[in-house]
């Protein structure tokens, strides 16, 4: 942009004074004038630019590990190029361009510029018009936006899958470890999968404690051009959950690798979303989980539905009656003591083997404690010598305890784990908790919370309604002191719904959802399209400053800004191709912020050059007139 105002004014002074004699002249005076001129167009430019990236500095958690590093780069960069055009450009331009300094007609910038005069000539002699299909067109779009789905993040395809299976909690280490075969047989029997990986238990780090119920099976699958039918992935996990659902008594949930690590940090289980239950009682938590699985199964795009149980460890409850026990002279130590040596052994003495020691431990044979009624009949001494059935000072009965005691925030909890396929996060969470809260009650010391990818989204959504409005007041300022005026730093603001049409459209027309990610395009536009309105208001002042007509100077500040407003976003857009055009791995994540910031780029250039000068045109006359108006006034008063 520096380059361009140089390369023009010193131009417009060669048309004016001759070739032969610009050659010999002196130009740093008009160097100096140009590049303060437009210096600091430029600076407030990228400050703006750079105050937009705030919101994205602000984020917190996985969003911030994410897209700080963009905001860092794009700054820095920002900060490196204002630096170089304010200093080094200008000073290489006075070495390069001395001498036969002449523009020469590109076709291309001929077509834009023959473009704009030829649709500028009709929205300006039709203003109401023009400004009535701008405003219907930004109306619809906004409206529109309420249909595009919502999510956290675009689904990263890490190239392989993460399937972990519950199986009943009793189930013992060898059948457990009988079912992970089984399930990693089925799966590598798809053509789409590489080769599989299965585990039983914990992870061997320990940081991970599991059960032997729990089964998590990594699954590589062959690069998606190798994949010899057409289905998707989602498809592909609803043949293999076919399949896998044929073992019964077992709960299977899908995820990725990276993805599996994030969500259960996220959510505390193994799930992508989660609706916890909290409350102190067992039975009331499991109670209010069956209905909210069964709530849950009837929204739509909710898959992999399963509970988190504490309960499901079966297990003998012997509870010693006091009051028996007096009666027989029984001890309390004495029964204890019988009932840990019987059932599961008490250590008697030790074994040295050089430095090793070993416990021996005294406990009943098995068939002397393998059936309940066996341990019923178990014979505890009394005080007198003589022994008595433990049956006969104790209440035994088998019950269901629990397994595992999950806890958040020092307060027991119960997890309905889930996946959303197939639609887009926040609509299924939206009726899902709609339903919930309608069909399901709690009793006073029970609550609920729904935590996992959709509370990622709240938050970061949060950060977003919070720190934008605060940048576009901060943005403001930075225009009020570049104008000096109230006037030029609103209209250069009502620029922003231009971007936000074509950022809107583009996703409606390539189907993508809003995530945080177009989000962030979203707030890469506000600057483009601040900075296109500065270049052009600031070029009528100038022109209305050197006495011409309105739309004199309207029509000259358009058709001269068309190139560094066309290059400009054509730069950025052609930048951001391989972005928005990309299919590998990794390409979900930057697809939306590319294809936002496309889809604004036209529409903000478009309506930045066509309708921008038209609500300049019709405030400057609204302003001027009503100032003509109070000065007849003031006239007519001191004639009267």
């Amino acid at each position: 942009m520096m380059v361009e105002g140089i390369f023009v004014a010193l131009d417009h002074r060669a048309k004016e004074v001759g070739m032969k004699k610009f050659n010999g002249l002196a130009k740093l005076g008009l160097l100096k004038n140009v590049g303060s001129e437009m210096g600091k167009s430029i600076f407030f430019s990228k400050l703006i630019i750079i105050t937009c990236l705030i919101p994205i500095f602000a984020f917190q958690k996985v969003e911030g590990k994410m897209f700080s590093p963009l905001a860092y780069t794009l700054g820095f960069a920002l900060l490196g190029a204002l630096i170089f055009t304010l200093t080094f450009v200008p000073a290489l331009s006075s070495i390069l361009l001395r001498k036969d300094v002449k523009e020469k007609h590109n076709p291309i910038v001929l077509f834009f510029e023959n473009g704009i005069r030829k649709l500028f000539g009709f929205t300006y002699h039709h203003q109401k018009l023009s400004i009535t299909i701008s405003v219907i067109i930004m109306l619809f779009t906004f409206a529109s936006a309420k249909l595009l789905g919502t999510e956290f993040l675009p689904q990263l395809n890490e190239g392989a899958l993460w399937v972990e299976a519950e199986l009943p909690m009793s189930v013992s280490l060898t059948e457990a470890q009988s079912m992970n075969h089984k399930m990693m047989e089925i799966l590598s029997k798809f053509p789409e999968v590489k080769q599989t990986l299965g585990q039983v238990g914990r992870t061997n780090d320990g940081t991970d404690p599991k059960g032997f119920n729990n089964v998590q099976i990594q699954v590589d699958l062959r690069p998606q051009k190798e994949w010899k039918r057409h289905v998707t992935e989602d498809e592909l996990i609803d043949e293999m959950n076919t399949q896998l659902t044929k073992l019964p008594g077992i709960v299977y949930n899908y995820s990725q690798p990276i993805r599996d690590n994030v969500e259960e940090a996220v959510a505390g289980v193994q799930a992508a979303m989660a609706v916890k239950i909290f409350g102190p009682d067992f039975n009331t938590l499991h109670k209010k989980a069956d209905e909210v699985m069964k709530v849950l199964k009837t929204v739509k795009g909710i898959e992999d539905l399963g509970v988190r149980r504490n309960l499901g460890q079966p297990e003998f409850r012997i509870e010693l009656n006091q009051g028996k026990m007096a009666l027989y002279g029984v001890n309390i130590a004495d029964a204890n003591s019988v009932i840990e040596m019987a059932i599961g052994g008490k250590s008697a003495t030790q074994l040295y083997e050089g430095e090793r020691k070993f416990d021996i431990v005294v406990r009943y044979q098995k068939n002397f404690r393998d059936t309940q009624s066996k341990i019923e009949n178990l014979m505890i001494p009394t005080l007198n010598g003589s022994k008595i059935a433990l049956k006969e000072i104790s209440s035994i009965r088998m019950i269901t305890g629990p397994a595992f005691i999950y806890r958040d925030n020092n307060t027991r909890y119960i997890a309905i784990k889930f996946s959303v396929r197939e639609r887009d996060l926040g609509s299924t969470i939206g009726e899902a908790q709609q339903k919930v809260n309608k069909l399901v009650s709690l009793d006073p010391g029970y609550k609920f919370t729904w935590n996992g990818e959709f509370e990622n989204q709240i938050r970061a959504s949060a950060t977003l309604a919070n720190v934008v409005p605060i940048c576009l007041v901060v943005i403001f300022i930075i225009l009020f002191v570049t104008f000096g005026n109230v006037k030029d730093a609103f209209l250069v603001i009502l620029n922003v719904p231009f971007a936000l049409i074509g950022g809107i459209l583009a996703l409606h027309l390539t189907r993508i959802n809003f995530s945080i990610s177009a989000g962030i395009g979203f707030i890469a536009l506000f600057g483009v399209c601040i900075q296109n309105g500065v270049i052009l208001i600031s070029r009528f002042r100038k022109n209305l400053e050197n006495n011409m007509h309105l739309d004199e100077a309207i029509l000259d500040g358009v058709i001269s800004r068309v190139r560094p407003v066309i290059m400009t976003a054509l730069m950025a857009a052609i930048g951001l191709m391989p972005a928005a055009l990309s299919t590998g791995i990794g390409s979900e994540t930057q697809k939306p912020l590319a294809i936002v910031v496309i889809g604004g780029l036209v529409t903000s250039t478009i309506l930045t050059l066509l309708i921008l000068p038209v609500i300049y045109a019709i405030f400057y006359q609204f302003i001027h007139g009503r100032k003509n108006r109070k000065t007849l006034r003031k006239i007519g008063a001191v004639g009267l």
